[in-house]
């Protein structure tokens, strides 16, 4: 018997949708080898390896297991995993160049081992095949290991998207659903700033891919990793070149992280919305005239609940005059925003002109509490430059014990004093040292700083919200959205819901998207149809976030249909996202879940990305085109039953509604 489930505790498949044997995988989400292990190393004279449904041809077996085995296919010099007795080709892995002149026989060097499969191409590489323990009841797991035999080596994996849709890896500018038709070279897979970046990868990311033949793809976590994605072709894993260290790919379950956080330590969802101050920050007295002028005008427009946002900058004007704080002005500043709640934003940079870092240079315990440059025997730490904000900045050095505790106890003491319910940390992601090639240490390799501060931000309690996400899914934190343009592009309104999936899809369930109309100047700011429709996503999402407020841009109905959405969130979207925080916590399924999840057979459903569920049982499909008032709406789960919320009609599950009427005032709900 074979089960796939997803390879991450917090974004499991519902095994019921997975057939319990090779022979019944004729369909597309049955095509998949359950627990694939494989650990591949090989050079560039090897070629490219590609993962692809072949034909039958002539073939020899070269390793058996119990549902399906793998054999040496002659004429393409492949790999190709079949399911017994005569099911369908499960993948292959086409070798290109080696051997050099024609495949080889099937000799095995490890003819003594049932359980494995050896061959040698003396001056190019070693392939061992091996049947790995299963790491679930029910699966059947196949080790494929290259080793390349000499050190001028680059080693790359391609991945087909033919026939098979990819989901997962790295959140991008303009985010797709699935990844076929994203696009981007070859770059190091690491987490970072899409503001100062466009091109290179967000914020989170995770390296498991999931197909939509259910084949899982992970890569070890200590491997250095370029990706490379091909619009439609393929996605390519590779490690830099001139580094003579393999490639471990493996194709089975990983080990579970330790089960995600409670849903009530996390960020409460009744503190929705969020409103982003814009007003003056010339001093802290302007900030908090500006700040009271803010909630005056939100009580005005009877929008007085959730939290008042404050940037960074202003954050640090108020630090400064905070440093005697009077009683009486402590009292003042913890009413600055009431009835709402305070928000404050840090972040683990210095300006070098600020007199936090120049009074740590004078400092000489203090010179390590920065990221710094390995030193020469019998010198001295120099800080590692970088930029940040347009500033030339120092960075938090997270390995230091010292350093962590210090910057920790800072951030508390200055949320106390400003009466802050909840601390934003921005410029979590990214690997300074990767940006200056500049060799790491070994803790803070590809996205260790990440993991490191997200481990450490996580003590100061669920009033935390942080900027990335790199194996962090299981910690009580939010993860707060990359910015997106202001129009109707996928790098505005059309990558919202991709994002929201990829997001849930990788365990980040619990997220702040961006301002409702995007904070990122676009060609349709200001426009009020971008706005109501960006509004009507983010009603069904766990915090809605204001940058403009809706007197700001539009007229009154679509000031008074944000009150309507801001009160739909609040009684009917809160408590499906704590009902379905409770499964994300108990079963690790995602709260936001892609159309196939309830037609995993479906390949129309594959390819879905302007609709998501809530849980099982309520599904979203809102209008992401502009001046469109009408849309096809695709109703997963055949043999279910959905009530048009709208209209109170009921349709069948597995068919799609074709010119759905959906005025502007209206989105296209629908519930189990």
């Amino acid at each position: 018997s074979i089960t796939m489930p997803l390879s991450r505790h917090t974004g499991q498949l519902p095994e019921s949708n997975w057939t319990l044997s090779f022979r019944e995988m004729t369909e597309p989400w049955k095509g998949a080898v359950g627990c694939l292990g494989v650990a591949i190393f090989f050079a560039m004279t090897i070629g490219i390896i590609s993962w692809q449904a072949l034909e039958q041809s002539p073939e020899e077996w070269v390793l058996r297991g119990r549902d399906g085995g793998m054999l040496w296919e002659r004429q393409h010099g492949a790999l190709v995993l079949r399911a017994l007795p005569a099911g369908r080709a499960v993948a292959a892995i086409a070798v290109g160049g080696v051997p050099a002149a024609e495949p080889p026989p099937p000799r095995d060097h490890c003819w003594h081992d049932g359980g494995q499969f050896c061959y040698s191409w003396e001056e190019d590489a070693e392939l061992r095949l091996s049947l790995e323990p299963p790491a679930a009841p029910g699966t059947e797991c196949y080790g494929v290991h290259w080793t390349p035999l000499r050190p001028d080596v680059t080693l790359k994996d391609c991945f087909s998207m033919a026939n098979v849709s990819w989901y997962g890896g790295p959140s991008i500018r303009a985010q797709r659903w699935p990844l076929n038709g994203a696009e981007s070279p070859a770059q190091p897979f690491v987490s970072g700033d899409l503001s100062t970046n466009p091109d290179g990868f967000g914020p989170v990311l995770d390296r498991y891919f999931l197909g939509s033949t259910g084949v899982t793809v992970t890569v070890a976590p200590d491997v250095p990793l370029l990706l490379s994605l091909e619009s439609h072709r393929h996605f390519c894993l590779e490690t830099p070149a001139g580094r003579a260290e393999p490639l471990r790919i493996l194709f089975r379950p990983k080990p579970p992280p330790p089960p995600p956080p409670h849903p009530d330590r996390l960020f409460p969802p009744r503190r929705s919305p969020l409103w982003r101050y814009h007003g003056p920050e010339g001093s802290a007295a302007k900030i908090k005239r500006g700040l009271r002028s803010l909630v005056r005008r939100l009580k005005r427009h009877s929008l007085q609940e959730g939290v008042v946002a404050l940037g960074e900058r202003g954050t640090a004007i108020l630090a400064a005059a905070e440093h005697v704080p009077s009683e009486r002005r402590k009292r003042q500043d913890l009413a600055l925003v009431e009835p709402l709640q305070l928000s404050i934003t840090l972040s683990p940079y210095a300006s070098i002109t600020s007199p936090l870092f120049l009074q740590s240079l004078h400092q000489g315990e203090t010179a390590g509490y920065w990221l710094s440059r390995q030193p020469r025997p019998g010198g001295s730490l120099i800080p590692l430059l970088t930029t940040w904000k347009g500033q030339l900045c120092a960075r938090l050095n997270v390995t230091s014990e010292a350093a962590l505790a210090w910057y920790l106890a800072r951030a508390q003491r200055l949320q106390q004093a400003l009466g802050a319910t909840y601390v934003i940390f921005e410029g979590v992601e990214g690997n300074s040292f990767l940006e200056q090639d500049v060799p790491p240490p070994a803790k803070l390799a590809g996205d260790g700083y990440t993991r490191v501060l997200a481990a450490a931000l996580a003590t100061l309690g669920n009033g935390t919200i942080i900027s990335a996400g790199a194996s962090s899914s299981h910690l009580p934190l939010f993860v707060q959205m990359s910015p997106l343009r202001s129009d109707w592009s996928h790098a505005g309104l059309k990558g919202l819901i991709p994002s929201v999936l990829h997001y849930s899809l990788l365990g980040y369930n619990f997220f702040i998207p961006d301002t409702v109309g995007g904070s990122l100047a676009g060609d349709s700011t200001g426009d009020p149809e971008l706005f109501v429709r960006w509004l009507q996503i983010v009603t069904f999402l766990p915090v809605m976030a204001f940058g403009s407020p809706p007197w700001l841009c539009c007229d009154s109905w679509v000031l008074n249909l944000t009150r309507q959405c801001i009160q739909r969130h609040r009684d009917f979207v809160v408590p499906l996202l704590l009902k379905y925080g409770e499964e994300w916590q108990n079963l690790g399924h995602p709260i936001f879940r892609p159309a196939w999840w309830l037609s995993p057979t479906d390949p129309t459903a594959f390819t879905i990305e302007d609709e998501f569920l809530i849980g099982d049982e309520v599904l979203v499909a809102p209008i992401t085109e502009k001046g469109q008032t009408w849309r096809d709406v695709f109703l997963p789960g055949e043999g279910h039953l959905w009530l048009d919320t709208n209209s109170a009609r009921v349709f069948d599950g597995g068919t799609i509604l074709r010119n759905y009427s959906v005025s502007l005032a209206k989105v296209p709900v629908f519930v189990k």
